[in-house]
């Protein structure tokens, strides 16, 4: 793995660990809850961060609105970010996408538990 990569994993790591406050110290909708990031990915020239979160209750509608409060804080999010991290030479765009896993992994056990009974 070459050291390039290596940044970037940790400069990942350290936005997703940043973010996690930053987004819920920032967003408080008792709607849809906790919003918890799963993972991020940073591009290698550091112009991109895509954001993967879930919430707890994952309706289409909760999720839907989860997101438009995401997109509507970006740029204070970004801002915080900004002021967090003072060695990176830009702060990324960031991306919001819904981690379907989740979801994904709720279809299955129930098909699973309809082909047990």
């Amino acid at each position: 793995m070459s050291n390039i990569n290596i940044s970037n994993k940790r400069r990942a790591s350290l936005i997703h660990e940043l973010l996690v406050n930053i987004i819920n110290d920032s967003i408080k909708d008792e709607k849809i809850g906790y919003i918890n990031l799963t993972d991020v990915e940073l591009s290698n020239d550091l112009s991109f961060c895509k954001i993967f979160f879930t919430i707890l209750n994952d309706t289409q509608e909760n999720i839907e609105l989860s997101f438009k409060i995401l997109e509507e804080n970006k740029k204070e999010i970004r801002l915080k970010l900004a002021s967090e991290i003072q060695n990176m030479k830009k702060i990324p765009n960031l991306i919001f996408k819904y981690d379907e896993s989740l979801t994904y992994g709720k279809k299955i056990d129930k098909l699973l538990d309809n082909i047990i009974k």
